[in-house]
């Protein structure tokens, strides 16, 4: 795994499905990783592997709550800095403020229509990994 990857947080095969095709679609070269719980993400970026470019964060997560996984996330100063798009369908208010309020960088609400989401994955590729310059992060 180079440190040239997207790390997708997401329980729902489906909707990890409907990403790996939206990618595809969208044509970003981004290797797409995926964690199916909260847990399985911290173990990723905390086992020494290279670090990702961009981590997509669902919040309704078996194990560990996506909430918790940005908390733990800015608490690390190896990994304070890294880009994290909340992706979810939860419409809540107090998940959009505290996941704001824990150092997300974007909430973004799934789009229910797959053209809609291959658009939404489209521009959020565009500007996370070609647009934005991130701060420099000792990547491993």
């Amino acid at each position: 795994m180079s440190g040239h990857y997207v790390l997708l947080v997401e329980d729902n095969p489906d909707d990890a499905a409907l990403t790996v095709r939206a990618f595809k679609k969208s044509s970003i070269i981004n290797e797409l990783v995926i964690a199916k719980d909260g847990e399985e993400a911290l173990a990723i970026l905390f086992s020494g592997r290279a670090l990702p470019e961009l981590i997509l964060l669902d919040l309704k997560l078996p194990k560990v709550d996506g909430l918790e996984v940005l908390r733990r996330l800015r608490r690390e100063e190896k990994t304070r800095l890294l880009p994290v798009v909340i992706l979810t369908s939860s419409r809540e208010e107090r998940d959009l403020m505290e996941g704001y309020a824990l150092g997300a960088n974007s909430y973004i609400q799934k789009p229910v229509d797959f053209e809609q989401f291959i658009e939404a994955c489209h521009q959020l590729s565009l500007y996370w990994l070609v647009l934005n310059v991130p701060p420099p992060l000792k990547r491993s």
